[in-house]
């Protein structure tokens, strides 16, 4: 468990007081009756239910589809806070697509010796297909979800940079509507900037990277997996939102050099792929060859130029764990500057001192696969069993290659409603950036809580819920 006597309050400074930016929703919260979040609460679910807002359970008996329980209390950000993050952010980004472009052209940072090659070589997630081809305007990853934690007043960790197909923005924007339909007068006592014009920026973010951006009317879809995936919800929200249409691959295909969309008329040359599954699945002939998925001859039209893929294939080396602790060495590299935000400190298992460190420690620490995602895969030492941590020991010192340790840290937490009322969860922050003809951050993000009290994990596949983050205007 996290030390309640430890972290950070979002909300309550050290005399039990309102921090600033709290402030009102203090006073507002103050003046409700005891049943008035609960009977909230009833009325955002029943709002979830009607859109269909829901995510997959993989190996959940009891159901395949869940609402992701969502907390009427706002996150808020202040201006000067958010400054602060946003410029870290837009550091990052640039720096991660810097890295991109580099290790598939020069590989100047690994001839400079600032990551080891076999790190970056030898990866899975590396793909020697990409090597010496440039996508438009550079950019690799155009939309990433980037993972913050908060520590103290003023001290913000990245978690995690998700620069394949990060998820979770449609939860952001339907929370968004959802306060404001059972809120509104919260709404009018504070300024709070707008997150609703994100499939508009999105939109924009791929029409700018299309291969032939002067073109009057780009042809963009967004390419999901079926509606048996996690996250289908999402790809077609975001397609409904942009005016675009979603496809699955066998809606696609590959004529003379170029992808087509099939429809009721005649075929429809694409321009922009925004896809939402996995590399080994994009296209049979080049990747995973029994891949149902994607569409035969994809990656030769992108390498040809006649395609846009969103995000480019092999960018999944930018967010590997493994990587992760070098982040700080690549923002250096290629900015020429200091992070702004710093990572957490990061111990690489393949390394044999680091290994021998959290052998001796699992008690104290978190210990994450170098894939994994979701929650899966990890040991939380502090809330682990006796047995739990054995068995994770022998997994560890089988494959030690495979894992990364962090300490625990103490995250922020944030007034959430309980059974009992209101009370501190822990929470994380996922930003969504967009990069194209130029860097576009959505203010706020998605907040994540863990509803159980002293977890830190918030994860919806673990039990954690949501709230809307609200980033304050001067």
């Amino acid at each position: 468990m996290a030390d309640e006597r430890t972290f950070f309050n979002e909300m309550l400074d050290e005399a039990n007081k309102p921090r600033q930016p709290y402030a009102r929703l203090a006073k507002w919260l103050e003046d409700k009756p005891a049943n008035f979040l609960t009977k909230k609460g009833r009325d955002a679910e029943t709002i979830f239910r009607r859109l269909g807002i829901t995510f997959a359970v993989y190996g959940a008996e009891e159901a395949t589809e869940r609402l992701i329980p969502f907390d009427p209390i706002p996150r808020i950000i202040s201006a000067p806070e958010w400054r602060r993050l946003s410029a870290g952010i837009d550091q990052r980004v640039r720096a991660l697509n810097a890295f991109l472009h580099d290790i598939y052209h020069r590989q100047e940072i690994l001839r400079a010796g600032r990551i080891p090659a076999e790190l970056v070589l030898q990866n899975e997630a590396f793909l020697p297909e990409m090597a010496g081809f440039t996508p438009a305007r550079k950019v690799y990853a155009h939309i990433i979800g980037t993972d913050l934690v908060r520590v103290s007043e003023n001290e913000f960790y990245v978690l995690e940079d998700n620069t394949r197909t990060p998820s979770g923005v449609s939860y952001m924007m339907e929370n968004r509507e959802t306060m404001m339909r059972l809120f509104p007068e919260l709404f009018q006592s504070h300024r709070v900037a707008a997150v609703e014009q994100y499939p508009e920026n999105l939109l924009q973010t791929l029409e700018s990277v299309a291969p032939d951006p002067s073109k009057s009317s780009q042809t963009i879809v967004v390419l999901t997996p079926g509606i048996y995936n996690s996250a289908y919800f999402e790809h077609a929200f975001l397609a409904d939102s942009m005016g675009v249409e979603l496809v699955e691959g066998r809606d696609l295909f590959v004529d003379a050099g170029h992808v087509y969309m099939r429809t009721t008329r005649e075929p429809k040359q694409v321009d922009v792929i925004y896809r939402r599954i996995d590399d080994a699945f994009l296209d049979p002939l080049t990747f995973n060859p029994g891949s149902m998925l994607g569409v035969p001859g994809l990656f030769d039209a992108y390498r040809a130029g006649n395609v846009t893929i969103c995000n480019a294939p092999g960018t999944g080396i930018a967010d590997d764990k493994a990587i992760y602790a070098y982040v700080p060495d690549i923002i250096e590299f290629y900015t020429g500057q200091k992070p702004i935000l710093n990572n957490v400190p990061t111990w690489n298992c393949s390394r044999p001192d680091d290994l021998a460190y959290v052998l001796d420690n699992l008690e104290d620490i978190v210990v994450k696969e170098v894939h994994g995602s979701g929650g899966y895969g990890m040991l939380i030492g502090p809330t682990a069993s006796k047995r739990e941590i054995a068995e994770f020991r022998k997994v560890l010192e089988t494959n030690p290659s495979n894992y990364i340790a962090q300490p625990t840290l103490a995250l922020s937490a944030c007034p959430t409603h309980v059974a009992s009322g209101v009370a501190p969860r822990h929470v994380d922050l996922r930003p969504y950036v967009l990069i194209g003809d130029q860097v576009r951050i959505t203010p706020g993000g998605l907040t994540r809580v863990a509803l159980k009290k002293g977890s830190l994990v918030v994860n919806s596949s673990q039990g954690g819920g949501t709230k809307d983050t609200w980033v304050l205007e001067d």
